[in-house]
This record gives C-alpha cells, sequence and structure tokens, in this order.
C-alpha cells in the first residue's frame, strides 16, 4: 500500500538501533584501519547472465521477448450481497521460445479466504474473510476448439494443464472464465473492497478478475503467491464492461467508450468543455448528487464500456454518492489527456477534494515533460474508504474520503506517479517493491518542489522528517539499525516497522544521491530518461537498472550499489587533521572511518575572507583510508568543513568540521 498512514509518519523517529552483542562487551573505536579498499570497491556480480535478451548495457537485448495478454471482460455488480459475476476471455500469447505446458493464472481474491498464505504470513486472521474467486466455468480454446479444463486452485495461483504444449514464437490460447466473488468490506483491510460515504456505498474493485502470471526469461512462470506486496503483471489490451445500478456512476481505468448510454447530453458537453480547459470544470456538482437529472434513466441498470491499450491492469470505483470534475491535461508535442476527479459531497471543498484535478493534472504534466509522456487518455483520482485508500492502478488511483490539504497533494503525486512506476516501467513489485516503491518517491520529491513554486516542499523533509530535519540525518536510523534490512531484500519479508524507511525512503534518498551527489544531474537524469523509454512496457530486474545507469551515465558504481544496496554500510568521513606552512600550502587530511563512501566536497575557508571547495571523487579512497588536499600558497587556513551543505548521510557530523586555534 502506497499511502504513508498516520502511523509511519513517525515511523523514523521510532527506531532505536540496537547494538550487535559485541560492542555491548567491548567498546572498540572507530579506526581509519576500518575501512577497507578492497571491500568497498571490489569487483560486484551483477548476478543476472548478459545474454540475447539482456544486453550488457542494462537496455533490452535484440531477441528480448515477452509474452502477451488481451482481456475482455462483461461484469455485473450486486450491491445487494454486495458481490460481482463475470465472464472473462483472456487471449495469451506465448513469445517465448518455450513450448508451455500449462499456464498459470493470478486469483488474487483467494487472499481473503480464511486459510490463504496471506493470512498467515501477516502472522493474525483478517477481520474477514470469503470464499475468494468462485470459478464457476473454465475452458481453453484452441484452434478453433473449446475444451472444459479444471484449474488447480493453490492458494492465490491457479495451474491449467494444457492438452498439449502451447507453440513457442506466437502460439496463442483464449482462456473462457466465468467467475464471481464476495466483495470485501472495508474492515478486512487488503488494497480493494467497499465502504461508506455519506450518501452510500462506495465500490473500489481491483484485482476482480483472474489474471495471467507472468512467463519472462528469468524464471519462466513467477508464480509467488499474493502476500499483499502488489503486482507483477504482463501487458495487453483490455475491453470491459460493468452493469450497475442506473443511479451509479462508474469511474474506471481507461477510456469511456459508450458516454451517449451512460451520461446525459448536459454531462457530455460539459466533458467536451473539460477537454479544452486548464481550469476545473463540473461534470456532476457536489449539489447534484443523487439528483434525478444526472442519470439517463431512473432505474433499472447501465451498462458502463470501457477500454485501454497497452496496460498491464485495469480498475474501477462505482457509487450513486460521486460528485465529478475534470480538466485538460497538457502532454508533449501538443498531445493531451484529461484528468478527472470523483469523490462525495463530505469530500468537497478548496482546500479538498476541490483541488484534486489541479494536483493531478500538475503532476502528470510535470512528470511527463520531466521523465517520459504519460500514455493513457485518462488519468483518475477517486477518493474512496479510507482504509483501502493509497493505491494505484494504470490510469486511476484509489484515495481517501478524508484526505486533504498538503496530504492529498502528496499522495495524488505519489499514486500518478506510479504510471512511471510500475505501470510504464514494469519492475516486479511481489520481489522488487524498493523499485516501483522508492523510484516514485525519488521523483514525487522534485514534483513537490516544482508545484505551484514549492506550495508543499519539500516533500523530503516534511514526510520523512516529521520533526523537519534533514534527510541525510533521518536515515542514519536505519544505516545505524542491525536489523533493518537491506534494499536488496525479498519485498515479502520486510516487516511494517522498516518498509517505508527503507523499501521508500532509503530507495528514494539512495537515486538523489545519484543524481546530486554522484553523479550529477547533467549525466543522471538523460541516464534514467533513456532507461525508461529502453524499459517502457517490459519487464527490467535490478541487475538490468544497475547497468543501464554505469553505461549510459558512464561511471562504474559498484561501490555504490555494494555500499547502499546490498548491505547499510555507514558514512563517516572525517578531517583527520590539518598542518603545513601556509606559504608553500596547507594539507588537509580526509579519512573514511566506515565503509560507505560518497564523494565529497571540502570547503576551506581563509583567513582573508575567500574560500574554495575541493571536490573529492569516491576514487579519493580506492586505495587508501584516507586523502590529503593541498591548499594555495600563500593562503592561511581558517577553517575546513566536509559536506558544508549537509547533503550526506554522514554518522558522525562532529568530524567534518576543523577551526584554527579550536582545541
Amino acid at each position: 500500500m502506497k499511502r504513508i498512514n498516520r502511523r509511519s509518519r513517525s515511523l523514523l523517529l521510532s527506531l532505536r538501533p540496537v547494538p550487535p552483542l559485541a560492542a555491548l562487551l567491548v567498546a572498540v573505536p572507530a579506526l581509519a584501519a576500518d575501512y577497507q579498499p578492497r571491500e568497498t570497491f571490489a569487483p560486484r556480480d551483477m548476478g543476472q547472465a548478459v545474454n540475447v535478451y539482456r544486453s550488457g548495457n542494462g537496455a533490452p537485448g535484440p531477441d528480448y521477448w515477452q509474452n502477451r495478454a488481451d482481456y475482455r471482460i462483461q461484469a455485473t455488480l450486486d450491491p445487494k450481497t454486495p458481490s460481482l459475476s463475470a465472464e472473462e476471455v483472456i487471449s495469451y500469447t506465448n513469445n517465448s521460445p518455450d513450448a508451455l505446458g500449462e499456464l498459470w493464472l493470478q486469483l488474487d481474491q483467494n487472499m481473503y479466504r480464511p486459510d490463504s498464505r496471506g493470512v498467515y504470513a501477516a502472522g493474525k486472521p483478517d477481520k474477514g474473510s470469503s470464499d475468494g474467486y468462485v470459478l464457476d466455468e473454465v475452458s481453453v480454446e484452441r484452434d478453433g476448439k473449446t475444451t472444459p479444463v479444471t484449474v488447480q486452485v493453490s492458494d492465490t495461483r491457479g495451474r491449467i494443464a494444457l492438452d498439449k504444449p502451447l507453440a513457442p514464437k506466437g502460439g496463442k490460447a483464449r482462456i473462457h472464465i466465468r467467475y464471481h466473488f464476495t466483495i470485501p468490506g472495508e474492515e478486512w483491510g487488503g488494497r480493494m473492497g467497499w465502504g461508506n460515504a455519506k450518501a452510500g456505498p462506495i465500490y473500489s474493485l481491483a484485482q476482480w478478475y483472474p489474471r495471467m502470471q507472468v512467463y519472462d526469461d528469468i524464471r519462466g512462470w513467477d508464480t509467488l503467491p499474493f502476500l499483499a506486496q502488489e503486482f507483477y503483471l504482463e501487458y495487453g489490451d483490455f475491453d470491459y464492461e460493468i452493469t450497475v445500478p442506473s443511479g451509479m456512476i462508474v469511474a474506471g481505468s481507461g477510456e469511456l467508450k459508450n458516454p451517449g448510454e451512460v451520461l446525459t447530453r448536459e454531462q457530455r458537453a460539459r466533458l467536451d468543455k473539460a477537454r479544452a480547459s486548464d481550469a476545473t470544470v463540473a461534470i456532476i456538482g457536489p449539489d447534484e448528487i443523487g439528483n434525478a437529472a444526472t442519470r439517463p434513466k431512473a432505474d433499472g441498470t447501465l451498462t458502463w464500456h470501457f477500454a485501454m491499450q497497452h496496460t498491464r491492469d485495469v480498475a474501477l470505483s462505482i457509487s450513486a454518492a460521486f460528485a465529478w470534475d475534470a480538466a485538460r491535461i497538457n502532454l508533449p508535442d501538443r498531445k493531451s489527456a484529461l484528468a478527472m476527479s470523483f469523490y462525495p459531497a463530505e469530500s468537497q471543498g478548496r482546500d479538498r477534494w476541490g483541488r484534486s484535478t489541479e494536483y493531478l493534472k500538475d503532476s502528470v504534466e510535470r512528470f511527463s515533460a520531466r521523465w517520459y509522456p504519460y500514455p493513457w487518455p485518462v488519468a483518475v483520482n477517486v477518493a474512496g474508504p479510507d482504509n483501502i485508500a493509497g493505491m494505484e492502478y494504470p490510469g486511476l488511483l484509489f484515495d481517501g474520503i478524508s484526505d486533504e490539504g498538503k496530504d492529498l497533494f502528496w499522495v495524488t503525486a505519489h499514486e500518478i506517479g506510479h504510471t512511471w512506476f510500475p505501470m510504464v516501467v514494469g519492475f516486479d513489485e511481489r520481489r522488487d517493491a524498493w523499485m516501483d516503491e522508492g523510484f516514485n518517491t525519488f521523483i514525487d520529491v522534485y514534483q513537490s518542489d516544482d508545484f505551484n513554486h514549492g506550495e508543499y516542499a519539500p516533500k523530503r523533509d516534511s514526510e520523512y522528517a516529521p520533526k523537519g530535519g534533514n534527510p541525510a540525518d533521518e536515515i542514519l536510523a536505519v544505516l545505524k539499525d542491525p536489523d533493518a534490512p537491506i534494499i536488496l531484500s525479498r519485498a515479502d519479508t520486510v516487516i511494517e516497522k522498516y518498509r517505508h524507511p527503507v523499501t521508500y525512503f532509503k530507495s528514494a534518498f539512495g537515486l538523489i544521491l545519484l543524481r546530486e551527489q554522484i553523479l550529477g544531474p547533467d549525466r543522471f537524469d538523460p541516464a534514467f530518461r533513456d532507461f525508461i523509454a529502453a524499459w517502457a512496457f517490459k519487464h527490467p530486474k535490478p541487475a538490468d537498472f544497475f547497468r543501464f545507469m554505469e553505461s549510459a551515465a558512464g561511471e562504474d558504481l559498484s561501490w555504490w550499489w555494494r555500499g547502499w544496496y546490498d548491505h547499510n554500510w555507514p558514512l563517516d568521513l572525517a578531517i583527520d587533521k590539518v598542518e603545513g606552512d601556509a606559504a608553500k600550502g596547507m594539507t588537509i587530511t580526509v579519512a573514511a572511518k566506515d565503509k560507505l563512501v560518497i564523494p565529497a566536497t571540502l570547503r576551506v575557508d581563509f583567513t582573508d575572507g575567500s574560500h574554495r571547495d575541493y571536490r573529492l571523487p569516491a576514487e579519493s579512497f580506492i586505495r587508501q583510508a584516507a586523502t590529503t588536499v593541498t591548499t594555495e600558497a600563500g593562503k592561511t587556513v581558517a577553517d575546513v568543513v566536509l559536506d558544508p551543505d549537509h547533503k550526506l548521510p554522514d554518522e558522525d557530523r562532529g568530524n567534518n568540521v576543523w577551526k584554527a586555534g579550536a582545541k
């Protein structure tokens, strides 16, 4: 879940590092000898072979392949139960070089079964449970022949054995599934469900259809169970319909294909106006909620039809309690999209959801200009039950009824930022949550700086340093905690105490340090943009990112990946001594006292009032634990400061300052 909840805003402050047993027995002072250059700068194995599928430069190889899943779904919501029933056809294409003897489905609703692995992984039963997916009928169509099949269900996975293997390099099959499930209530938790607004229930439906597991060149079928660590999905086109009571409004991923059937003439005219407007336009005003004139018919049902191309998922939200507004999104190359918000009357207000579309529009525009163009015709923000809010799906966000002010801006920017990671760049969130969460939190930082001249900036202080501290200091609690997991941990193993500090914050701050302190924006930004473009709608792994950034930015970063990602190594650079004759130039010795190194600025102030900054590269410590800087001849040093702008996570800033005459 993406929300920074009320408790986790003070999460970092609660981290109290426990010293290892040896430290409790014997206090040993840190020495420069503790730093070993051959350890920090040792060759680093990426752990993934280079081949025709994934190149040494981190880009997709010449024979990179990816399977495809297209979906056609016809669903019906029954609010009385509440439940959803549907018929689905998955058109699956095997582009791999392998013949597939079986097909695997993701059955994420089975997480709500009382004996699911997710229940046991959480260490306690959920407050509510259901039968999960009830598969009423399943068949496989091949070569014009349709055959009933039995799905072998194992927790949140389902295996379909094929009577003959699906041919490689283009073999096709169509899976027909008729199914239904009970919609979990708000109190159940999870990433979807329903809850009440003042004017009626809101149904936030995600993981609402059986989906294909990914078959890739790294593991074959990647069948990790759903333990609430999100998703890894194939790309394809979606065409789906949802039949609901006529008084309800549906917000869905993708483009509404039948507005003439489900909207009034006035609403269609307002949408046309919004498509040409930078200002927010009301489609259904808060004062119109529940008004019979807002619906094309008074009773019965209506079927809403949506389509979305080149996506890995779709979600939808349904309620009779929605107000609805929209505005144009201006995209690169004179293209445009539509930002829309749906929210109940109690969420309205200039300091609340009345600005949601403004926040959404601005975020999409800036992310598109800075990193990669937004790929879909609409972006939707929905105010739903708070307990299942703060969650992203392609083109549609689940946020909270009670969100307001800076919290609403931050959660909106963060959730739509997930368009880029992992909706466009298709990271495996179930294994590598640090990639989608950390990368997205990283781009959030700059969006907060940019929006309305920094109205809600700086996010890096306000969100992760509740007392207004510096992120370079806030991360120290993680680096000093012997129980904190490393970034490259399997996502399911990271407990809640460390999820935000490591998966979000440390991962994001690592990219900030890489951009601002190690490479510089002039090298980082083009490389990062090229990485996004190269892997758009594909499945990169951590090694692909590491290789790509090294190759595109022109820097061996093995020491950085090792220290920040493979380990929680601390940084402690120190001014050891300042000596010599000013007439000949004074010598300043800077030492690495711990295992991590980062390029650092050494600022020297002279007695004549001038100063000079010396930039110490990481290679200052590649052969030895200390390096020296010699100042200009004829100038007397008054004081010296390491990292004067306080950008680095230095664990002991007391040894970063030297003053002439100080004892």
